[in-house]
């Protein structure tokens, strides 16, 4: 794979020319009637990718066609998976780094799932949907705005659908809140608060010897995400990881749908964390060459986003250092507030008078009708259940040839808090403009995410 370190605009501008011989089929024409089974193919097998083949292969109407992966002992790890659920054997490709251009050439591939490195999310689906092939593309933080305005203006002008696959956004719990803020519960949203706080050190650095944690080395001398993750909290400083904390978010403010982002401001903490890990692990130590690596990435990175409405949203970035797991959310109204970490809300005339009550009757109460109809299928999927839905929205937009849930302006619009945050700290925490990437279509466009009883 390329590098992180390899300039971004220059990758993309070297390999433009050769995209535009993937504009090879009408996608309006191709998803212009329903569809009983999607034929799928996937870019990227590896920790996450193995998941969603899983999950793909638990469905009937989905037929696993190609999968691409230049790890060639996982890729035949997934083609063993597909054969072994009995399937066809799926066609394969992993010669170098731009196979996936001749997956996307073949005929019996109608949709493609992208979980690769974070540098590579852009360019592949961007190539996708010149192909015609939709795109279900995983989650990450962009690298500039321009790639985010290339993945908007590649969908506008081919059509092909995209969705970007944030789990977060259907978590039981958040569901049901969701509920409840569209039903006034918590009556108008003043205040939001979400993150990634999740201690990854034993992610970023591997002894090659199994799947995480057990040694400091990463880069080449790493596995799965250590080969490449660990080298953006070198490069970078910003919020990295945003659209597992501010999904949710989004879609109970409204954003990009009659709501949309201002402005943000960031501030990072000092980096202590990723170094202390190094010389204090039995694999380390202060003469290991990775001790004197200068990690750029704050130990913790605070966003505040300001909305048009007037809502403030808190995005904390925080992986770096030990810590219990949690997305830290917080979802407070003129008539109440929810916090995930105390599993507790407070409704004024509702709960008892300035005191915290449990919000497990609420769950139950509240509970999404996703959840309710869907509840046994997705019994066993990753991330207690939330990869199944996120799957299951994709296939079944693209059956009915309807809309995305989370689509490109969506994508767009998380993506860009990361290089957004960066400017802002490299500026002293000043505030920075969001791009309106629907080009003012947020004005009218209508809430519509968990309306429908499918998906």
């Amino acid at each position: 794979m390329i590098s992180p370190e390899n300039n971004r605009r220059a990758f993309i501008k070297k390999s433009a020319l050769a995209g535009l011989s993937l504009s090879l089929l009408n996608p309006i024409e191709l998803f212009a009637e329903k569809k009983d089974k999607i034929k799928l193919a996937f870019i990227g097998v590896g920790a996450r990718g193995t998941n969603h083949v899983q999950l793909a292969l638990e469905r009937k109407d989905v037929e696993i066609t190609a999968l691409c992966d230049i790890d060639e002992v996982v890729l035949n790890r997934a083609a063993n998976m597909v054969v072994k659920a009995g399937g066809k054997s799926p066609t394969l490709f992993g010669k170098g780094d731009y196979a996936y251009r001749d997956l996307l050439k073949l005929k019996n591939v109608d949709a493609v799932i992208i979980s690769t490195p974070w540098l590579w999310h852009t360019p592949m689906a961007v190539d996708a949907m010149n192909a015609g092939v939709a795109v279900g593309l995983e989650v990450a933080g962009a690298a500039d705005i321009q790639e985010c305005w290339d993945l908007v203006e590649t969908q506008e002008k081919t059509g092909t659908p995209f969705m970007i696959l944030e789990n977060v956004i259907y978590r039981r719990d958040v569901m049901a809140i969701f509920n409840m803020v569209k039903k006034g519960m918590f009556g108008e949203m003043i205040h939001l608060e979400g993150g990634y706080q999740h201690d990854l050190r034993a992610v970023k650095f591997n002894d090659g010897k199994q799947l995480y944690g057990g040694g400091v080395e990463f880069g080449e001398k790493g596995m799965s995400e250590a080969r490449w993750r660990t080298q953006h909290s070198i490069n970078r400083n910003g919020e990295l990881y945003p659209t597992h904390g501010l999904g949710p978010i989004h879609m109970m403010t409204d954003i990009n749908r009659g709501n949309r982002y201002s402005y943000l401001t960031s501030t990072a903490s000092k980096s202590r964390g990723l170094h202390d890990y190094i010389v204090n692990h039995p694999k380390g130590g202060e003469e290991h060459p990775n001790a004197n690596v200068e990690f750029k990435l704050g130990d913790v990175v605070t966003t505040v986003i300001k909305t048009v409405n007037g809502e403030t949203i808190t995005l904390n970035h925080d992986t770096s250092l030990p810590r219990p797991y949690s997305l830290g959310f917080r979802v407070q109204g003129t008539k109440g507030i929810w916090m995930d970490l105390n599993n507790s809300l407070h409704i004024e005339g509702v709960s008892p008078a300035h005191k915290w009550e449990s919000d497990e009757k609420y769950m139950k109460e509240y509970d999404h009708q996703l959840w309710k109809k869907y509840e046994s299928q997705a019994a066993g999927a990753g991330h207690g259940g939330m990869d199944f839905f996120v799957i299951n929205a994709f296939i079944e937009a693209l059956k009915r040839d309807a809309p995305m849930p989370l689509d490109v302006y969506d994508c767009a619009t998380w993506s860009a808090v990361t290089c957004l945050s960066e400017e802002s700290i490299a500026k002293g925490s000043a505030p920075v403009q969001f791009p309106d990437f629907t080009k003012g279509k947020w004005i009218k466009r209508k809430p519509d995410f968990g309306m429908n009883d499918d998906y």
